[in-house]
């Protein structure tokens, strides 16, 4: 039986609250979702389509290849049961492996027990069938394992993806707090631009959330900025299929005329940053870059868009009162010279967003890190409300 070609259940995680716009990706992609849950969703298909999926996403963390449910009460039961596992028929003789796992089970209180008894399995397996073994660690540079397991449920899977796919691989120099790439694309994604018009993002730091724009807008798929994932050290790979896919992503960029996308920072050391990301995402000659404080950032009176910030939220009370006037300030700008866009404001410090002085139409849930972060969405109308009602006939 080949794992690459045979339909099995697929896992696809995600940071929480990012679940919502995963799904959307993956069906636009035309895959059924069965399932959806706080930090993932599950559906059906093969390795291939594991492939697929890894290059595609911008929401993801892992995909996961479901290769057996089994009821475990005690670490031994895990091991017996993948003891009894073709091991040897998955990962090839001689390279490494390493594991991965979610227990909530009363008789493990350290995860990495859990972990030592799947990679004991494996090796046993290997020394009995073969007498070799392949080699094992921390690093997900080879085959990766996961185990599921809570309570007496358990279920194995095959990691495609290794490394998390939530970080896209071309942020060379994070900077300063920087929001994770995953979470960057998920709050563009909610948002109501069009991938046509202005995108404004004063403050950009690393300049992640332009960068992603940039992407997203021309339909630039993470898989484009990585080369190694889980699913190529399995016995059975074809690396036809990863190419052929691989030209699919480079086929479906497409060019958006007119598109202006501006990242302004007061920080000499963040501009230059963002802008090595951006040559290292392939998306610079799409980002007009200024050095200057928010308040000075260009908003193009033509093909209004969106004007998206994510300021700092303050940890001590010096900063708390300095920020307060910043979003003071993010408010003023705002209503003084983004009349028609959209404004988006990410903080995880709802206290200071009232500092904005505007009503938010919506309050978006995320997360990021421990902090529990609102995209707040605000209508900037051209006028007031009523002037720019439409008279009935």
């Amino acid at each position: 039986m080949s794992f690459y070609t045979t339909s099995a259940t697929i896992i696809i995680t995600c940071h929480k609250r990012l679940a919502p716009y995963l799904e959307q990706e993956v069906k636009d992609l035309g895959f059924v979702v069965d399932e959806v849950f706080i930090t993932g969703l599950r559906l059906r298909g093969t390795i291939n389509d594991c492939i697929r999926l890894n290059l595609n996403l911008y929401c993801a963390s892992q995909v996961l290849y479901s290769i057996g449910n089994f009821t475990a009460h005690h670490p031994d039961d895990v091991y017996r049961y993948l003891s009894t596992m073709p091991w040897e028929d998955i990962i090839p003789d001689e390279s490494y492996f390493s594991v991965t796992s979610n227990v909530q089970n009363p008789t493990i209180n350290n995860s990495m027990f859990a972990n030592l008894r799947v990679k004991d399995a494996i090796v046993d397996r290997f020394r009995d069938k073969k007498g070799t073994r392949p080699s094992t660690g921390p690093e997900l540079t080879g085959s990766v394992i996961h185990l599921f397991w809570k309570n007496e449920n358990a279920e194995i899977f095959i990691d495609t993806s290794g490394d998390s796919l939530a970080r896209h691989g071309y942020r060379k120099i994070p900077g300063r707090a920087p929001m994770l790439e995953a979470l960057a694309s998920a709050t563009i994604l909610a948002s109501r631009w069009d991938r046509k018009s202005a995108f404004i993002n004063p403050m950009c730091g690393s300049g992640t959330l332009a960068i992603e724009a940039a992407l997203i807008a021309t339909n630039s798929r993470p898989g484009l900025f990585r080369d190694n994932y889980a699913f190529m050290h399995l016995i059975g790979y074809d690396k036809e299929v990863y190419y052929a896919e691989q030209d699919k992503l480079e086929a479906q960029i497409i060019e958006v005329p007119g598109l202006r996308i501006i990242a302004t920072d007061y920080s000499n050391v963040a501009i230059a940053n963002a802008r090595k990301n951006a040559i290292a995402a392939g998306v610079a000659d799409m980002i007009e870059f200024q050095l200057c404080d928010f308040a000075d950032t260009e908003v193009p009176q033509e093909n209004k868009g969106v004007f998206f910030i994510n300021p700092e939220y303050g940890d001590r009370l010096g900063e708390i009162v300095e920020l307060e006037e910043t979003y003071a300030r993010i408010g003023d700008f705002m209503k003084q010279k983004c009349r028609g866009y959209y404004g988006y404001v990410f903080t995880g410090n709802l206290d200071l967003a009232k500092k904005i002085g505007l009503k938010a139409k919506r309050r978006i849930e995320f997360y990021t890190s421990k902090i529990d972060c609102r995209l707040l969405e605000y209508e900037l109308y051209e006028g007031t409300r009523r002037e720019t009602a439409v008279t009935p006939a």
